[in-house]
């Protein structure tokens, strides 16, 4: 296996361990594909705490009105949208490790 494949897909596997600062190091010290691949799963792993971060913050704005089912279904979404850009990351570093 080439280290490039292995430091590529360790980029989109980095939202487990590292979110930010490996694909952040990869980066600005790889070349070519590796710092291809960083830079589209630095924005990946920005999407999903950026959407929670939201979604519990509008859950928070909306504590005090009345309507809990609205403030519910707009949490839900924006959590859901961040569990999806979690899965993302994690299937697309599997699409790198096995692609020829």
């Amino acid at each position: 296996m080439k280290a490039d494949k292995l430091l590529s897909s360790l980029c989109y596997f980095s939202v487990f361990f590292a979110p930010f600062l490996f694909p952040i190091i990869m980066y600005f010290l790889a070349s070519g594909d590796v710092k291809h691949h960083a830079g589209k799963s630095l924005w990946t792993h920005f999407v999903p705490y950026l959407s929670c971060f939201i979604g519990l913050g509008t859950g928070i704005l909306l504590a005090d009105t009345g309507n809990q089912t609205i403030r519910l279904i707009i949490m839900c979404i924006f959590i859901a949208i961040g569990v999806y850009y979690i899965i993302l990351n994690f299937v697309r570093g599997i699409s790198v490790l096995i692609k020829n």
